[in-house]
């Protein structure tokens, strides 16, 4: 490697109430290389890679790209210099074509009409010249998180970019779509780009990255060859201390279903978004849900806790069905839940750590007496959970956005898996959180299933279904096609390719599989 093509020198970030983001960070980057960043949540990695592209403006420090000093105004001006940034969350027109998604703005024109054909053109040569294999005519609405995963790539380099900032690009693809990203990431670098990849599956940093470089709290911890670390040791550098290894043990005795799905349809516009699902949640059993996002699973989800109503079939909780239940009924039932999205359904953002923490049990009449609270049993009690679950904050009065987003799924976690739980349902229990509140929710799974409670996980990443789950069942296009023991015939290539539609169990074997367990 010769001289960096782009260098951060000491880039500092403090945001008003002086919270620091950065502190002093220098980071740089190579022609012809992958550079992954990798740090716990609120690490400083979104923030220094924010002030790269224009969307944030550093306190002090400087940024060079090909040996010169340049002042980032904005992502305009990031891409006119050659920096392109992909994001986690895709920036598409769900009813734009790809070709109308990937040229938006700058349109090929005949007279005063976009020129239909040469942007069809240009979108097949461009898709050629990478090896991405796309379809220009479909609808974005219609194609798959992989294939927009494509697009979002293709239109920065449409734009001319040089430097490639990937935040998570895997974080909701199969293995063998992870598989295809990695060879076109591989050509790109070939190519003459430089390509910066967030992400916090470690293994995949090993396998795809030249150097990778530790942010913790902030400050830049280390970078090295990646050739030169293990993934346990970026994992200490990251959190500061040594990751137990953890094997979870499979083999285990099943008691009765406390947790019943049977014949479940939910339909959008006459189109069947789930087509008669069934299946149990034993107690002392974690069942996994794996399959690609938008298969069902978000309905299937919402049906169970009641966000949407149930039309056909049915759900049971103690053999009760939960149609006609309330919410507070299914709570006095034992049923818990962690949502996917922790700010919007997980917490009361305006609301302090010890009101989120006993908002279940107020509805229970836990710590209530007539119509008054017992403030001081409540603010007992929170303290309890706050140190049994480790979260950081400054005491139970402070306000509950204030914390990181690691320490406030530490509180929905810690009011979901107390006491009163028989059934949880965890729907992306981890996302977003780093890798030693990773390490601790998944502590608490376990804890609870070895409790003899039943546990539903929905999860996009693999690696936490199979690390995890007894027994796993597999979605796509709305139906079950795949049901898998974890202690018999699990492998994370025959997983995803279930979740790809392309290895599916007929009815006959389904209906054995589940019916042994």
């Amino acid at each position: 490697m010769n001289k960096p093509i782009l260098e951060l020198k000491n880039i500092t970030k403090v945001y008003p109430g002086g919270v620091i983001a950065n502190k002093n960070v220098s980071f740089d980057l190579y022609e012809n290389e992958i550079h992954a960043l990798v740090g716990e949540n609120g690490a400083g990695k979104s923030t220094l890679m924010k002030i790269l592209f224009g969307m944030e403006d550093a306190n002090s420090g400087e940024i060079y790209l090909n040996n010169k000093k340049v002042e980032i105004s904005d992502p305009n001006h990031a891409i006119d210099l050659g920096i392109g940034m992909v994001h986690q969350h895709f920036m598409l027109v769900p009813s734009f074509s790809v070709t109308e998604n990937l040229q938006l703005g700058m349109e090929p024109t005949k007279g005063i009409f976009i020129d239909k054909k040469k942007a069809k053109e240009i979108t097949l040569n461009l898709a050629k010249k990478y090896n991405f294999q796309l379809d220009p005519d479909a609808k974005v609405s219609q194609i798959n998180v992989a294939m927009k995963q494509k697009v979002e790539i293709l239109k920065v380099l449409l734009r001319g970019a040089r430097i490639l900032i990937l935040d998570e690009p895997t974080a909701v693809l199969t293995p063998q779509e992870t598989k295809e990203l990695f060879s076109q990431l591989r050509l790109l670098k070939e190519n003459g780009h430089s390509i910066i990849f967030i992400s916090h599956k470690l293994k995949e940093v090993k396998e795809i990255s030249d150097r990778v470089s530790v942010l913790r709290d902030g400050q830049m911890v280390k970078t090295i060859k990646t050739l030169d670390v293990s993934q346990r040791e970026i994992s200490k550098l990251m959190v500061g201390r040594d990751i137990p290894k953890w094997e979870m043990d499979h083999k285990y005795q099943f008691s009765k279903p406390i947790f019943q799905v049977r014949n479940l349809t939910y339909k959008v516009d006459e189109k069947k978004v789930l087509n008669n699902l069934s299946f149990d949640v034993n107690k002392g059993q974690i069942l996994g849900i794996a399959g690609v996002e938008g298969n069902g699973q978000v309905e299937l989800v919402k049906l169970i806790t009641k966000s949407l109503a149930i039309n056909s079939g049915d759900v049971l909780i103690n053999d009760k069905s939960i149609k006609n239940l309330s919410i507070g009924d299914l709570r006095k039932e034992g049923l818990s839940y962690i949502p996917e999205d922790r700010m919007q359904k997980g917490v009361a953002s305006e609301a302090s750590v010890e009101e989120n923490i006993v908002a279940d049990k107020i509805v229970l009449n836990e710590f209530s007496k007539n119509i008054f609270l017992k403030t001081k049993d409540i603010t007992a009690f929170a303290k309890d959970l706050i140190n049994e679950y480790s979260v950081k904050t400054n005491g139970p009065k402070e306000k509950v956005k204030s914390l990181s987003g690691g320490n406030i799924q530490k509180v929905v976690v810690a009011r979901e898996t107390h006491k009163n739980t028989k059934v949880l349902i965890a729907e992306q229990p981890t996302r977003g959180v780093d890798i030693g509140s990773i390490e601790f929710i998944h502590n608490q799974l376990i804890k609870l299933r070895d409790e003899g409670k039943a546990i539903l996980l929905v999860s996009a990443d693999l690696e936490e279904i199979m690390k995890l789950s007894d027994q796993v069942v597999v979605m796509f296009e709305g139906e079950i096609v795949a049901f898998y023991d974890n202690n018999v015939d699990l492998s994370e290539e025959k997983l995803g390719l279930s979740m790809l539609g392309i290895e599916k169990q007929n009815e006959s074997e389904l209906r054995r599989a589940i019916n042994e367990w």
